[in-house]
């Protein structure tokens, strides 16, 4: 496996690039913006795809990068389903699985430092952000935070992790790059408590000044959505109203970019062919599905997943490809489902 640890050492920020494979699929954790070209750069060098950028959490202290890579690479955003940024990609919940090919994590939804924090968990080692530092804790004063909530992560959730558990948070400020579960439960000053109410006084006590980009980080890490309304402007956008007039008509044929897991859970337009979004480079090609579709002049093809984000993206690149009959459904499924659009739901 690639495996590649980073550090901005403006904000003390660690993020983590992970590959099955070179020539493979890549995904990172926790990116900062001012150091989007570094992880372009060696993306290139180890000969991998980056198709997912993660946060754990809405950060206070950096600007993200989610937005700058998937801009340069057309990557899919990620982030839990409690994140207030306006748009993402995919959004996540306990229990729900993180994948690329070759790496799978499962998604602890670990409230606390922010009301948004996941941590992912694969195989020996766990990826904390904020929720669990090394030899501390995040702070818990600010975003929703809830010291309370933080106990119950810490000692319900991650402290229940073997203890030979690699410990890889978002933050470090002492120069520390990796612990372990078993080492944090007895040397970690913040986790010698007996209760609950002892961890609640204890991170009570703290008083830290705020993040110094705090006043900048946070806006502007809610506003990292892709701006669907250019698309729109091109006249290649649909209303959920407009798509919903659609259902059933055979010029017209719905495209579903989503993940499998995203279809059984969320449910499915009826009548939609799945063609994930991974997938589109090879289906917008001469002799790919959608290529097809296109050629053989059946009406409009209409794009959607989750947010309205990777169909922004796709409808993009089908017009780059010459198929002038892609449109996509902006807001995504999301705004289908407000809409009252029919879904199926696979067995």
């Amino acid at each position: 496996m690639i495996f590649r640890q980073l550090f901005d050492s403006v904000s003390g920020t660690y993020s983590y690039l992970l590959a099955s494979r070179a020539g493979g699929e890549a995904l990172i954790i926790d990116p900062v913006l001012e150091k989007v070209d570094r992880y372009l750069q060696l993306i290139g060098e180890l000969d991998v795809r980056l198709v997912k950028a993660v946060d754990t959490h809405l950060h206070a202290d950096h600007i993200t990068g989610l937005g700058a890579l998937r801009d340069r690479t057309h990557c899919i955003t990620v982030m839990g389903e409690n994140t207030k940024a306006d748009v993402v990609s995919m959004r996540l919940a306990e229990g729900d699985k993180l994948t690329i090919e070759g790496v799978s994590m499962d998604v602890l939804y670990t409230p606390g430092h922010t009301d948004d924090s996941y941590s992912f968990l694969m195989g020996d080692r766990v990826f904390t952000g904020d929720t669990l530092l090394i030899r501390g804790t995040g702070r818990t004063d600010f975003q929703n935070g809830d010291a309370r909530a933080q106990y119950e992560s810490l000692f319900g959730k991650l402290l229940r992790l073997p203890d030979e558990t690699l410990v890889f948070p978002a933050h470090d400020y002492k120069g520390d790059t990796v612990s372990t579960i078993g080492e944090e439960k007895r040397y970690n000053p913040r986790l010698q408590v007996k209760s609950a109410d002892d961890y609640v006084a204890l991170m009570a006590s703290l008083n830290l000044p705020n993040p110094k980009m705090m006043d900048v980080a946070v806006p502007s890490n809610m506003k990292v959505g892709l701006a669907q309304q250019d698309i729109a402007r091109r006249g290649w956008a649909l209303s959920a109203a407009q798509a919903i007039a659609l259902t059933g008509r055979s010029d017209a044929t719905f495209i579903d970019l989503r993940e499998p897991s995203e279809c059984q859970k969320h449910g499915s337009i009826p009548g939609a062919l799945h063609a994930p979004y991974g997938d589109l480079q090879n289906n917008i090609r001469a002799g790919g599905l959608l290529h097809e579709l296109a050629r053989r002049g059946d009406g409009r093809i209409v794009f959607y997943c989750a947010f309205g984000e990777r169909s922004a993206m796709a409808v993009q690149a089908a017009q780059d490809a010459g198929l002038s009959a892609a449109v996509h459904i902006e807001g995504g499924i999301d705004a289908w489902k407000k809409a009252g659009g029919p879904l199926t739901r696979s067995a």
